[in-house]
C-alpha cells in the first residue's frame, strides 16, 4: 500500500460490522493484513459504547490489538490545540487529525467534511484506498 494510515472509528465500525461496500471491504481486508494505525481515541470510542455485545467487543479488541496504537503525547496535544483554534471540529476528531499530522499518517474516514480543510492532512475514503 505504501502510505501509513490511521483508521477512523467510523470505518472500523463499518468494517467490523460488514457495513461497507463490497469493494471497500475487500480493500480493507488488504489494508488490515498490513500495518494500520489507531489513536487511543479510537480505542475509547470502539470499546466505550455502553451496549456493546460481547461478540462485538471481542472483534473490536482484536482490531485494536493488531494496530499500531498512538498515545496522546505533548506534540499531539499542541497540534490538537492549534487545530481547534483554526477549525470548528469536535475534540476527538481534532486529536485524530493531530495524531496523523504529528506522525506522518493519512486518515481513512467516512467523515471527510470535518477533516478536509486541515492543512497537510491527507483524507482518504474507503472506496479510494
Amino acid at each position: 500500500m505504501g502510505s501509513k494510515i490511521l483508521i477512523d472509528t467510523n470505518v472500523a465500525i463499518g468494517y467490523i460490522g460488514n457495513c461497507l461496500s463490497i469493494q471497500s471491504m475487500s480493500k480493507m481486508d488488504n489494508l488490515l493484513d498490513a500495518q494500520y494505525h489507531l489513536s487511543v481515541i479510537n480505542k475509547i470510542e470502539l470499546l466505550g459504547y455502553p451496549n456493546l455485545e460481547k461478540v462485538e467487543e471481542i472483534k473490536f479488541n482484536l482490531f485494536v490489538n493488531h494496530s499500531i496504537m498512538h498515545q496522546i503525547d505533548n506534540k499531539t496535544i499542541e497540534k490538537t490545540i492549534d487545530i481547534r483554534k483554526k477549525h470548528r471540529i469536535k475534540l476527538p476528531d481534532a486529536i485524530l487529525a493531530a495524531t496523523c499530522l504529528v506522525n506522518g499518517l493519512d486518515i481513512l474516514t467516512l467523515n471527510t467534511k470535518d477533516f478536509k480543510n486541515i492543512k497537510g492532512l491527507k483524507v482518504i475514503q474507503p472506496d479510494s484506498i
